[in-house]
């Protein structure tokens, strides 16, 4: 099997975009590979995070992704700061990547904006901390969304130079795994824009805590137009409240947006959002309850991560061991 890494923010609750996006595909992802599943809490802090909320964020986003069906006993799961390894490869990587490479990243662009200046120096080395994640385990797999396919192009580069500046074979190249095409969730409150965990109004997005009652109540709420779902996909290209609905219902009930306006087309909002909410309740719900029993035993959960930070170490101390050897730094005997 080869072995898959990939790393989700606990910054923040999971959304439906997050869950489409990538839980969903991490959860069948362990069919066939080993995989290593990590909760980057040190990405989390390039941008700051109250300790209280970041430490609740980590166990919420742990109860969930066992909620939703990753496994921990066959795989590994465990918070980044319990393994010493990252920090300790990222400092290398932050010596062999080149300014240049780092300049050329449009995320940082787009994240730090016009104000770039007054962003944490974190925020702006944070690919070579993604490096340093991937390659501490020599995953040869990583999942990864279009945002974030030039950070692993990147860490290729960076892998290709270590083993060039120190006349070795060490660190292989790595291939992003691109999920089967997922809707783009979009906000419940502007079409127009992704859903995110991190927006203002909760109104804007289905968390993966919300119970049935919250969901029916946000879908009925959410922004649509005053007409019908149309008979086919082009009748929703310059709709992009209606376009998002329909694509969650797509995404969740596993059928096509062809077949989802088959169903429902000539229908108003009214009947097409309760026949949503049913989509929605019947895959969130269950993940939800699941999610607040475990929270109901934090000491577990807390275990948990510790015994998979132990088995993750397991595998990547002796890599990052050899890597710093390789440098030259002095290990001791």
């Amino acid at each position: 099997m080869q072995r898959i890494f990939s790393g989700i923010q606990p910054s923040g609750v999971p959304q439906l975009g997050n869950y489409l996006g990538a839980i969903r595909n991490w959860v069948n992802l362990q069919a066939d590979h080993e995989c290593v599943f990590c909760l980057v809490d040190m990405h989390a802090i390039t941008v700051w995070q109250e300790p209280a909320k970041l430490r609740e964020h980590t166990l919420t986003q742990a109860a969930i992704l066992l909620a939703s069906g990753i496994d921990a006993q066959r795989h590994i799961l465990f918070n980044q700061s319990a393994v010493s390894a990252h920090a300790r490869l990222a400092w290398i990587f932050n010596c062999v990547a080149r300014l240049g490479w780092l300049n050329r990243m449009t995320q940082f662009k787009d994240k730090a904006g016009k104000d770039r200046e007054n962003h944490s120096a974190g925020l702006y080395v944070y690919p070579n901390l993604m490096a340093a994640d991937i390659l501490a385990y020599k995953a040869t797999r990583v999942p990864v969304g279009e945002d974030q396919k030039q950070h692993l192009e990147l860490t290729n580069d960076i892998a290709q130079k270590f083993n060039h500046d120190y006349g070795v074979e060490f660190f292989p190249q790595v291939e992003a795994l691109i999920p089967p095409e997922a809707a783009r969730v979009m906000s419940l409150r502007d079409g127009t824009k992704k859903m995110s965990k991190s927006d203002p109004s909760a109104q804007s997005r289905i968390e993966l805590t919300d119970d049935a009652d919250t969901i029916a109540l946000k879908i009925r709420r959410a922004k649509t137009d005053t007409g019908v779902l149309p008979e086919d996909p082009s009748g929703l290209a310059d709709r992009p409240e209606a376009r998002n609905l329909v694509s969650i219902y797509a995404a969740l009930s596993g059928k096509t947006v062809q077949q989802v306006l088959d169903l429902h087309q000539g229908q108003g909002f009214g009947p097409f959002k309760t026949a949503l909410t049913e989509v929605v309740v019947n895959e969130i719900a269950p993940i939800a309850l699941k999610t607040s029993q475990l929270l109901q035993d934090e000491t577990h959960l807390v275990q948990m991560l510790h015994n998979g930070a132990q088995r993750a170490q397991a595998i990547a101390e002796p890599i990052v061991a050899e890597a710093e050897k390789l440098v030259g730094f002095v290990k001791p005997l």
